[in-house]
């Protein structure tokens, strides 16, 4: 747990450069707002619209990436005016906010971009809380924004566009629902908004001033979520991060954020480090925003002891009003998801094999690698959707050990697949009979996990087709072993003709 901790694998570089060029794309976005001699508070804007646009926004593509960034102030700008007029009316600008938080998560059933859209919204409400944004200064926020927008897009998409040289990642939808409150999108679009609107009663009674933060640590742990158990291992990891921040944060802000290229240099340390953690922990990636924004209160003039207790304590009545919500109100429980990501990885298992097999047996349009690939993104979710159950405070220890081995058996079925696609590369590799056969019995296998019920004992083929005969030719051995990982996958996926590894 210790070395998961600390340690995490960056292949291809691909978070290094992904951290660096954002710290070039907002030191470069400030600095413009600084040339034109916008104020600070519209410096800070204009850095947080770039560091928004270089970090929410993920369409497979760089065309899609680029339309979506230059949606971004269509949103952006109509919301932060919104803002502004309405922060001399304290019901009008809460119940706006509230629309804001359940319009941000809703946009999540379009895909990237309507997540792209709903955060940058979102973030553009919170931003005027946070600098007690007024009509009058609307024009300077309009011009910083979009100078920042323009710069970190010509760093983005201009100098440093490395995806062009990446293979384009396969996008996963969250799983499809019935229409209404069947759809998971819209169940936690409600469950935001109340949960939000605790956060933001309990927030203010903790202080009219800074009550934003309970409503903006309600919103950030709905993101990237699918189920209740994300959502509460989210919350708990933000939590723990902030706190962790705050420490930094009296060790390092409170003493140095007078020291303009002391602070300079923190922030920039800061963004580095949300963006390269961002991907392997939420913990790490909130203790460098928390730090980021003691920092940026420093540089305000309003940083104290004070401020940052006040932060730790407005963070924990955030993420309670998460969790009740998403415990009371129409829950998303971690077993309904994780089934339907389980479901679809051994479904993606069987298209894999089948154009594997097609593949060798001389089908000129099989193409395995790229259902390789959505195969990968498919058991990321998979990964994502167990977290809570393998979580290391999980005191559910059978639910954690079957969860544990529905993911190994998984990871085994992904490595044969790889290893199937491999060969079928081969324009050597010939057809062998036998492969029909092998390849049918995968099928039937998957069939049997996820539509067949259950008759008293039985798992499937019978275990006796998947003794691996020796000699076979490599196709044959992944094939076999393929089979066998599905057959083992019967013992915890199977019960009642369902698959319940979550709770």
């Amino acid at each position: 747990m210790l070395k998961r901790a600390f340690v995490a694998s960056d292949p291809g570089r691909v978070r290094l450069r992904f951290a660096s060029r954002a710290v070039l794309g907002i030191g470069l976005a400030v600095a413009l707002c600084g040339v034109a001699g916008h104020s600070l508070a519209a410096a800070v804007t204009g850095g947080l619209a770039a560091l928004l646009a270089l970090f929410t926004v993920t369409d497979p593509t760089v065309r899609g990436q680029a339309v979506t960034t230059a949606l971004l102030p269509v949103v952006g700008l109509p919301v932060l005016t919104l803002a502004a007029v309405l922060h001399d009316a304290p019901v009008a600008r809460d119940l706006a906010f509230l629309a804001v938080v359940g319009a941000g998560v809703y946009a999540r059933r379009w895909g990237p971009r309507g997540h792209s859209l709903g955060v940058f919204g979102f973030m553009a409400y919170f931003s005027a809380q946070f600098l007690h944004t007024v009509p009058g200064r609307l024009p300077e926020l309009y011009a910083a924004v979009l100078l920042s927008l323009v710069a970190s897009s010509v760093v983005r998409f201009g100098v440093w566009c490395y995806e062009r040289r990446l293979p384009a990642p396969v996008a996963v939808a969250l799983p499809a629902g019935a229409s209404g409150l069947g759809r998971i999108t819209t169940r936690q679009a409600v469950q935001a908004t109340l949960g939000a609107g605790l956060a933001l009663a309990a927030g203010q009674v903790l202080s009219d001033q800074r009550w934003y933060w309970a409503v903006g640590a309600t919103w950030w742990v709905f993101v990237a979520t699918a189920s209740r158990g994300e959502t509460v291992v989210r919350g708990f990891r933000r939590f723990l991060g902030t706190v962790l921040g705050i420490a930094l944060g009296f060790a390092v802000a409170v003493p140095l954020h007078h020291e303009p290229v002391v602070a300079a240099v923190v922030v920039a340390m800061s963004v580095f480090g949300i963006f390269y953690t961002a991907a392997v922990s939420y913990t790490w990636m909130m203790l460098a925003v928390t730090v980021m924004a003691s920092m940026l209160y420093g540089l305000l003039g309003v940083l104290d002891a004070g401020l940052l207790m006040l932060r730790v304590t407005e963070t924990a009545v955030g993420a309670l009003g998460a969790v009740l919500a998403v415990l009371f109100v129409l829950p998303v429980t971690t077993h309904s998801v994780t089934e339907a990501w389980v479901e679809r990885a051994l479904r993606c298992v069987r298209t894999c094999t089948a154009e594997a097999a097609a593949r060798l047996a001389g089908s000129e349009e099989a193409d395995p690698p790229p259902r390789v690939v959505e195969l990968e993104a498919i058991l990321g979710r998979v990964r994502l959707s167990l977290a809570p159950l393998v979580h290391p405070l999980n005191p559910m220890k059978d639910r954690k050990r079957r969860a544990r081995h529905v993911l190994a058996l998984l990871d085994d079925c992904a490595r044969e697949v790889r290893g199937l696609a491999s060969v079928a590369a081969d324009p050597e590799a010939s057809h062998d009979i036998r492969l029909a056969a092998a390849c049918w019995r995968v099928e039937a296998a998957v069939e049997a996990l996820t539509d067949a019920p259950v008759v008293g004992q039985h798992r499937g083929p019978d275990s006796a087709t998947a003794a691996e005969p020796t000699g076979v030719e490599p196709v044959l051995a992944h094939f076999h072993a393929l089979e066998r990982a599905l057959l083992d996958l019967a013992v915890p996926l199977r019960r009642a003709g369902r698959i319940p590894v979550g709770a």
